[in-house]
């Protein structure tokens, strides 16, 4: 006789929730990808209020999400505008200058995700010094009042 429960034995059932478990959230086309590059995902965290990263580049495109709270994103060429948790962001990286990816609320934190593809030998980011700034003040979209 056998202690093993034929029922038990048999093959459960696959899951069919992959059908229509993709959301997308977003597509783009990079203007370009650097030779070799490498991706790099990382978190970033910023208490309520935080300004964030100071103007800087990307040597390669990043594609980001909010996770939780509201950025305030600037990109050079761009008016700022407000990335809310569960939307996403991209930003084409080289000569480009990321303005702001600040936490646009004072009463919660800011939490999102960000992929770059990162060029070889380069580091992840990149500040823009106040000279380069003034230089290209003419291609900073206008500022709200």
């Amino acid at each position: 006789m056998s202690d093993i429960d034929p029922a038990a034995a048999a093959p459960k059932p696959r899951s069919t929730a992959w059908q229509t478990a993709l959301t997308v959230v977003q597509e783009a086309e990079p203007p370009f990808i650097p030779a070799g590059a490498h991706a790099m995902t990382v978190v970033i965290a910023y208490p309520p209020g935080d300004p964030g990263t100071p103007p800087h580049r990307h040597f390669g495109p990043a594609f980001g999400y909010v996770l939780e709270g509201e950025m305030l994103l600037e990109l050079e060429g761009e008016p700022e505008r407000v990335v809310r948790a569960g939307e996403a962001f991209w930003e084409a990286g080289g000569d480009v200058i990321h303005y702001q990816d600040g936490n646009n609320r004072d009463d919660i934190p800011l939490r999102f995700t960000v992929t770059m593809l990162c060029e070889p030998g380069k580091p992840m980011l990149v500040l823009v010094d106040e000279e380069e700034l003034a230089q290209r003040k003419d291609r900073r979209a206008p500022r709200p009042s």
